[in-house]
């Protein structure tokens, strides 16, 4: 046989340009590939830029023709509000996608980032009390130029960086004054740098912009709204300036929620569940989802933190959790929404996901029709009595006797709470079954109890994990518990603007609801981190976690 010909030379030297050449040609692709997606960048932020141009456009003319023509001219007084909260989403998103434009041309030395024309922002107010904090210049301690060493030093004056921060219920402004110095010798200038803000060449300041994201997500107030009440204190802000500080705002904290994303999918058992979002389309609203997935080891006993994550899709399809859920593998809690099926199948990659079936769902539709209490409380008011069922009343007596068996192991460790059960809940489950069978057989297949019982019994699998695995709840109301902030919500913005705003709304609350769990206080958590996020070493981010913070302060109080 003939040896094989290596296509490589045999000369160092050629071996080496060959290298130079290959790393030229890497390099090359490399600048190409950021070329490429700078311009992207650009495209999208010049999009997004064109969008808000038009939302705002939109919105004047609707308060202009109201004006001309009075309240009878609009169908009803929302319609303003309406245009109000698409405006917020689209000015966030323009935001958004400014930064990410300046990022990637950034990389790029051909490209210049894409820069929104927007109207010149208002001064402050004169009667805002202000705070100078004094930046001094290097040379003013040593009294010598950091370049050359002389001494010979002359002051040219100062420039003055005003941030907009607020102290509950009192508003100031604080001047940062950075001093400038130059050298009679090299005529070096010196002057320390700018102070940080969330925004590029911002003004908002950390607890001004924690206050505004806690507001809008956490107490439910839109942004027209608070851009209301703060001129009613003597402030007068936009609400595209605040919507602007909202999208910079959800895109610096993008890093701790992705930290936060990966906690809780760290878990081995996650409670799983979705409700409805109104969001504004084309001459119609529709309904999209927020998801949540919520880590909580405390019933248990597990020592990690408590933690959930929020995601929006536009619609309900089943490709949505798949999507969540893709790389991850344990128990799903959550009720028995078709598009979960494909998540447990046996032979699924990387790992199986077993069901875990919620007993508050199960009783839940017992209990609609065995509600004494309601239907007393009908009678009185004279309206309609629903009929009351015996056997829906005796199968919430058992559920319940499972129920109070969890509420004696609660918190205790995974052995305790499996030999408890095995010894307690097993025999209450095997003569569940046979009574579920024995009252199906009964009746007929289309009565409402028998669809509640069809609903147990189909996937009795689910409803028996709970006696194989201690770490396994009876329900699934920790994800019901974290849903709450979306219905409370949608009686005040109604819907999201765009889908750009679920999304944002999914990361707020995220961060909120994950402060809540850990009782830690979300708008003081927010402005700390936003204060410190810019030169707090990536390594060392975990730290700012909103567990981890709250282990600080303790420990620092202390």
């Amino acid at each position: 046989m003939e040896a094989a010909v290596s296509p490589l030379p045999d000369d160092a030297e050629a071996l080496k340009a060959l290298l130079t050449q290959a790393l030229q040609k890497a390099e090359a692709a490399e600048q190409r590939a950021a070329v490429v997606e700078a311009e992207l960048a650009n495209a999208r932020a010049l999009a997004s830029a064109t969008e808000a141009m038009i939302a705002h456009l939109k919105l004047q003319n609707a308060k202009l023709r109201r004006e001309q023509y009075g309240a009878s001219a609009e169908r009803t007084e929302r319609l303003l509000a309406q245009f109000e909260l698409g405006y917020e989403d689209v000015e966030a998103a323009a935001a958004e996608d400014e930064l990410a434009a300046e990022v990637a041309a950034a990389k790029t030395t051909t490209i210049s980032a894409f820069e929104r024309k927007k109207p010149v922002r208002k001064p402050f107010p004169k009667r805002l009390p202000r705070e100078r904090v004094v930046v001094s210049a290097p040379c003013s301690c040593s009294c010598s130029c950091p370049a050359c060493g002389s001494d010979r030093l002359s002051r040219l004056g100062e420039d003055v960086t005003e941030t907009l921060e607020v102290i509950p219920r009192a508003w100031k402004v604080i001047q940062t004054v950075r001093e400038k110095f130059a050298c009679r010798d090299c005529e070096k200038i010196t002057q320390p740098p700018a102070p940080f803000h969330v925004t590029p060449r911002g003004w908002a300041g950390p607890s001004f912009l924690a206050m505004l994201m806690f507001d809008k997500y956490g107490q439910h107030q839109p942004l027209h709204r608070q851009a209301e009440r703060f001129a009613c204190e003597g402030v007068p802000l936009s609400v595209s300036t605040l919507a602007d500080q909202i999208g910079a705002t959800c895109h610096a904290m993008m890093p701790i929620y992705r930290m936060i994303e990966a906690h809780v999918l760290a878990a081995e058992r996650l409670h799983g569940d979705d409700t409805t979002v109104p969001v504004m389309a084309k001459g119609k609203t529709d309904t999209g989802r927020l998801w949540d997935y919520v880590r909580d080891d405390r019933p248990f006993g597990g020592s990690d933190p408590p933690a959930v994550i929020f995601h929006y899709s536009r619609d309900r399809r089943g490709e949505h959790p798949r999507a969540h859920l893709e790389a991850w593998s344990g128990i799903l809690q959550a009720d028995a929404y078709g598009g979960y099926g494909d998540l447990y199948v046996a032979d699924r990659q990387p790992g199986p996901i077993l069901e875990a079936g919620c007993f508050a769902h199960a009783r839940r539709k017992f209990f609609e029709l065995a509600d004494v209490e309601g239907a007393a409380r009908k009678k009185s008011r004279g309206e309609k009595v629903p009929v009351i069922y015996p056997i829906a009343l005796e199968a919430v007596h058992k559920l319940d006797a499972l129920f109070a068996i969890e509420r004696d192991i609660h918190g205790k460790n995974p052995t305790e709470r499996l030999a408890a059960r095995q010894e307690l809940s097993a025999p209450l489950m095997e003569e569940l079954h046979e009574w579920l069978n024995a009252q199906l057989a009964r009746i007929s297949r289309n009565h409402d109890v028998a669809k509640a019982i069809n609903y147990m019994l189909r996937r009795w699998g689910a409803f028996t994990r709970f006696l194989d695995d201690g770490r396994v709840c009876l329900s699934n109301n920790a994800a019901e518990r974290s849903l709450r902030c979306v219905p409370l919500g949608r009686k005040s913005w109604l819907f999201c603007g765009s889908d750009r705003g679920g999304q944002r709304a999914a990361i707020a609350y995220s961060l909120i609801r994950t402060c809540r769990l850990n009782n830690v206080d979300p708008q003081a958590w927010l402005a700390d981190v936003l204060a410190r996020i810019a030169d707090h070493p990536v390594i060392q981010l975990d730290a700012l976690l909103p567990w981890n913070w709250c282990a600080n302060q303790r420990a620092i109080a202390a």
